[in-house]
């Protein structure tokens, strides 16, 4: 996904998808390339964690059967 940085307020981006214009986010500055100004723009990627969901699952699981163990 591309987004156009539309403006920097103190610590924060917002952006507008390139794609779809109604889609406006907000970021920490801090997560965007360093050198980023307003009117760049810079591509937005998301990926699923699966290893990481199946750790946190566990966990949580291990934390549920302990809690049903001291009733």
């Amino acid at each position: 996904m591309r987004a156009t940085i539309d403006r920097i307020e103190g610590t924060i981006a917002v952006l507008i998808a390139t794609e779809d214009e109604s889609v406006r986010f907000t970021l920490p500055l801090s997560l965007l390339p360093a050198g980023c100004r307003e009117g760049d723009i810079v591509m937005i990627g998301i990926e699923r964690d699966i290893e990481a969901t199946r750790a946190a699952r566990e966990r949580v699981s291990g934390k549920i059967e302990n809690l049903k163990h001291r009733e």
